[in-house]
C-alpha cells in the first residue's frame, strides 16, 4: 500500500502538530506503508522559514526512508486572524504545483490529510478526489472553526466563521473516512453528514524507554514542553503562580507567540521559572527524564482537544498536572495520572502543585506506575499504528 500525507506541518518543525503527523509518517512505515509526505517549506513554530529552505519554491528531501515535497508558504506566527489564514491558504494554493506529477500522484492507494488548518484539505480534496479519484481520509485534531470561537480569536457568525464552516461541512461530506484524536471529536462530526468510517487516532508518541517508575528529585522540578502559545497561556500561569514561594523550580522548552514576553518576565523577576529554548525531539525524552511532573494547560475549555503533552510525558513515568476539561480531564482522573484543575484556576494549580510536593515516595511511585502502565495498555503508539494501518487498508 502507498500513502500519501498532505500536512500543513512536519519534521523538523516543533510542536504537537508536526509531531502528530511525523509520528503516523513514521509508525506507517514500520507497518510495511510505502510513505511520501506533502508539505510547506519549514517555519513552524517561529513563523520564519528554517536556514537551509529559504529562497525557494520548492524542495524534495528524504528523511527517515520518506520522500518529503515541500512547497513554498507565507509564514507568520501574527495573532491577526486574515494573516494567519492567508499563511495557510498560500500553501493551499501553491501545493497545486505538485498536481503535475500525475504519474506519482496515481501510484497511492490512500492519501491521508491533516486537518486543520482548514484550507489544506479543501484543496486536497478537490486536488486528490475530484482530479484524481484517490480515496482521502482525514485526520481531523482539531475542530475549526469551533475551537478558534472558544479561544475568542473568531466571531461565531461572523462573515470568516461563515466560510470556516462552509468548509468543515465540505470536508467531511467529500472525504472517504475520518480519523479523529478524541471521542468528542468524532462525536461532533456525526452531527454532520459525513462518512461512516471513522477512527479513533490519538497523537500518541514512541520513545525507545523502559521505563517502571520515575522517583521524585529532592526539589521538585516541573516542566512544560511545547507550543508557548495563547492557547496554553504559559505567561499567565508563571504570573500567578509563585513557584519560589512553593519551593519548585518551573523548566519551559519550545517556543510561540508569547515567548518573548515569557523570557523578558523571567530576566525580570526572581521567579524560579527557567527557560531552555528547543530541543530536537530526538532529545527530548533524555530532557524529559530530568522532571519530576509536567504541567498540561489550556486556557480555556475547547470542545474536542486532548492535549497531547499528556501522551508525550506517561510514558516517561511523569505525572500530569492538567489545566483544563473535557476528555483530556476525564483521561488523568480515570487512569490517575495526576491532577487536575480547571483553566486559569491558578489557585486549584497551586494547591495541586502542594500536593504533589508533599507526597511520600511510596506515594508518588505509585502515580508514575499509573502513567507507564497507561502508556503500555490503552495509549500504546505500536498498538493504535496496527490498528490503524488495518482500518485505512479496509477503505
Amino acid at each position: 500500500m502507498k500513502v500519501l500525507l498532505v500536512s500543513f506541518y512536519y519534521h523538523p518543525e516543533l510542536g504537537a502538530a508536526p509531531s502528530r503527523i511525523t509520528n503516523m509518517a513514521n509508525g506507517l512505515k514500520r507497518e510495511g506503508v510505502d510513505v511520501d509526505v506533502l508539505t510547506c517549506l519549514p517555519n513552524y513554530p517561529k513563523g520564519k522559514i528554517f536556514e537551509g529552505y529559504r529562497g525557494r519554491i520548492s524542495k524534495k528531501e528524504v528523511i527517515d526512508g520518506i520522500n518529503v515535497y515541500r512547497y513554498w508558504t507565507y509564514a507568520s506566527v501574527s495573532k491577526n486572524v486574515i494573516l494567519r489564514a492567508f499563511g495557510m491558504l498560500s500553501f493551499a494554493l501553491v501545493m497545486w504545483l505538485f498536481a503535475f506529477k500525475r504519474k506519482l500522484i496515481c501510484s497511492y492507494d490512500k492519501v491521508i490529510v491533516q486537518s486543520p488548518p482548514l484550507f489544506v484539505p479543501l484543496s486536497a480534496i478537490i486536488l486528490f478526489k475530484s482530479l484524481y479519484n484517490r480515496k482521502v481520509i482525514l485526520n481531523i485534531s482539531d475542530l475549526w472553526p469551533l475551537s478558534a470561537v472558544e479561544l475568542g480569536a473568531m466571531s461565531e457568525g461572523g462573515k470568516m466563521h461563515k466560510i470556516f464552516s462552509w468548509i468543515e461541512r465540505f470536508i467531511y461530506r467529500k472525504s472517504d473516512a475520518i480519523l479523529g484524536q478524541s471521542n468528542e471529536i468524532l462525536r461532533h462530526i456525526n452531527e454532520f453528514e459525513s462518512p461512516k468510517y471513522k477512527f479513533l487516532y490519538r497523537n500518541l508518541q514512541k520513545y525507545d524507554v523502559n521505563v517502571e517508575f520515575h522517583k521524585k528529585g529532592e526539589v521538585v522540578k516541573i516542566v512544560y514542553a511545547g507550543l508557548l502559545g495563547v492557547a496554553q497561556d504559559i505567561l499567565g500561569i508563571i504570573k500567578n503562580i509563585d513557584f519560589k514561594g512553593l519551593g519548585v523550580e518551573f523548566h519551559l522548552y519550545g517556543g510561540g507567540n508569547q515567548t518573548n514576553s515569557i523570557v523578558e518576565y523571567i530576566n525580570n523577576n526572581s521567579c524560579n521559572v527557567f527557560y531552555h529554548g528547543y530541543v530536537d525531539k530526538s532529545q527530548m525524552a533524555n530532557e524529559l527524564a530530568k522532571y519530576d511532573v509536567s504541567i498540561v494547560p489550556l486556557v480555556v475549555r475547547i470542545k474536542g482537544a486532548v492535549p497531547s503533552k499528556i501522551f508525550d510525558i506517561i510514558p516517561m513515568g511523569m505525572p500530569v498536572l492538567f489545566c483544563g476539561g473535557g476528555e483530556g480531564a476525564e483521561i488523568v482522573k480515570e487512569y490517575n495520572l495526576g491532577y487536575v484543575s480547571e483553566p486559569q484556576d491558578y489557585k486549584a494549580l497551586s494547591e495541586n502543585i502542594a500536593r504533589l510536593k508533599s507526597l511520600s515516595d511510596e506515594e508518588y511511585i505509585l502515580l508514575s506506575k499509573n502513567c507507564v502502565k497507561a502508556s503500555k495498555s490503552d495509549f500504546d503508539f505500536d498498538v493504535q499504528m496496527k490498528k490503524t494501518f488495518d482500518f485505512i487498508s479496509s477503505i
